[in-house]
């Protein structure tokens, strides 16, 4: 059984069909229309046959479907109809501009010498015929680059956005892991002493001269398990910790002792801490120790001198905890600027502890607040990164995907310029060309108007070599046509009528 065409490539077909039924249309309608002419049923039946192939082959040959359909206006004028579709297409299909643009000109040249060099076309006639390529071909082209440097745009816009939500999602992990291995070594130093301890003592319970030799064994089985035990926690916590470079908290050192350490240092602390706090469960007692100490260095580095009180209050089955500082006297201490990460991982620590973090700015100064529940089950991996306060960009991480994005704003700027600026330029380029070759020979300025006599001979009149193209509706018998060379068309500014070799009539025509 025959394979059922995939919906893109079924769409594609339908879209093909659709386009060669509007730009055959015109050609079909005028086919069947009569009169017709000799050859009319193989004139239309080529003709649409060329359109299909250009539809058909368009996709892979934009330029080569262009092409075949401005020769088939040699033929058939009705093929004007399809020439701004495909130039539309070209613009849209074609990487590159260069080859579409040489073949406007090669058929701009050639049509030039054609008309004006072996035709005998008169210049209106060629102005014309220019005017069609310029509007019906170079504009919808450059419609389509345009369009198609939009596309390019929005493609680059997303994946520059993809790019940047990758990197804030990395970013947020790698705050996350960092945070988690610091856990890891506050536990496997918290726990690691009370084994040691546990272990101490089943070795004093081993040695014990009155205990039966069955219950010393017990306790030597006891004492080689807990070494076991902390063995093992240390090897398995050695691999999710990452190396550091700062010191660990100290052990056993409390908010009291930290806050002391921060007025030997030259801040000015105060401590208000209810004096059941000490005792805390090790997990709260971390995330309390750890909030105290990243805003008291918050406080050191972006407002020294501004005085700082530290709260610490244990109510019912939760402990609160908040940082305050005032409006620094001097502006922050010298150095990088932050990436937010700090706060961020403070977070981290306080959610896993099962409690909530606050930050922000306070009149006049700055707080950190934090509540911490006093009983904690396992708190689950976020995962929705959203969640989390975005940190600060890197400053690095402009990379492939925006200078791609700024390459496809610049050529999609670019684009917009020439859709709108070329066809303008290229008009006056037309518009100079095409009036010193209407003007050449036609032109019959005013004073000379006014010497002509009605009644004189037409070989005495002393009148340009040639007249100029008669206006709209063509002209009287006997009668011609002169311009006074008005810009940018040298549109015909007077009548002159003969008989029998005599002026007998003069006039202005009014534009």
């Amino acid at each position: 059984m025959e394979a059922q065409p995939t919906p893109p490539a079924a769409r594609r077909r339908a879209g093909d069909l659709l386009l060669w039924a509007v730009v055959a249309a015109p050609v079909a309608y005028a086919g069947l229309t009569p009169p017709w002419p000799r050859h009319a049923v193989p004139l239309l039946a080529g003709s649409l046959a060329l359109l299909g192939l250009a539809v058909v082959f368009g996709r892979r040959w934009p330029l080569a479907a262009l092409l075949a359909v401005v020769l088939g206006s040699l033929v058939d004028g009705n093929f004007v109809f399809a020439i701004p579709v495909f130039s539309y297409l070209a613009g849209r299909r074609s990487a590159g501009a260069g080859r579409v643009a040489a073949g406007f000109a090669a058929v701009a040249v050639a049509g030039t010498a054609v008309n004006l060099g072996l035709l005998g076309t008169n210049p209106a006639t060629w102005f014309l015929l220019a005017s069609v390529l310029l509007f019906a071909g170079v504009f919808p082209w450059l419609l389509g680059r345009l369009r198609r440097q939009q596309r390019a745009l929005a493609e680059a816009g997303a994946r520059h956005a993809e790019a940047e939500e990758r990197e804030r999602r990395a970013a947020v992990e790698r705050v996350r892991l960092r945070e988690r291995a610091r856990i890891a070594q506050d536990m496997h130093d918290s726990l690691g002493h009370d084994l040691s301890l546990i272990a101490l003592r089943a070795a004093a319970l081993e040695l014990a001269a009155d205990l039966p030799p069955a219950h010393r064994a017990a306790a030597g089985e006891l004492r080689a398990s807990v070494a076991t035990a902390t063995e093992r926690l240390h090897d398995i916590i050695g691999v999710l910790r990452e190396e550091r470079s700062g010191s660990l908290r100290p052990a056993g050192e409390s908010v009291a002792e930290l806050v002391d350490g921060a007025r030997d240092a030259g801040m000015a602390v105060e401590l208000r801490a209810d004096p059941d706090g000490a005792d805390l469960p090790p997990l709260v007692a971390h995330a309390v120790h750890r909030v105290v100490r990243e805003a008291l260095t918050n406080a050191a580095r972006y407002a020294p001198g501004a005085p700082v009180t530290v709260t610490v209050d244990r109510a019912g089955g939760e402990v609160a905890v908040s940082i305050v500082n005032g409006r620094p006297p001097a502006g922050p201490l010298p150095g990088p600027s932050s990436h937010g990460s700090g706060l961020l991982a403070l977070r981290e620590r306080v959610r896993l502890a099962g409690g909530v973090l606050d930050a922000g700015p306070r009149d006049p100064g700055f707080a950190v607040t934090a509540r911490l529940p006093l009983t904690t089950g396992p708190v689950p991996l976020a995962g929705d990164a959203s969640t989390v306060p975005d940190p600060m960009p890197a400053d690095g991480r402009t990379g492939e995907a925006a200078r791609g994005l700024r390459e496809a704003r610049r050529r999609a700027r670019r684009s917009l310029l020439v859709a709108f600026g070329a066809p303008a330029g290229l008009a006056l380029v037309l518009a100079l060309v095409y009036y010193p070759l209407a003007t050449a020979g036609a032109v019959l300025d005013r004073s000379a108007y006014e010497r002509l006599r009605v009644g004189d001979e037409r070989d005495a009149l002393g009148l340009p070599r040639r007249p100029a193209d008669p206006p709209a509706g063509g002209a009287p018998a006997g009668c011609e046509f002169y311009t006074d060379g008005n810009f940018p068309f040298a549109e015909p500014t007077w009548r002159l009528c003969f008989t029998d070799g005599r002026l007998v009539s003069k006039e202005k025509i009014a534009r």
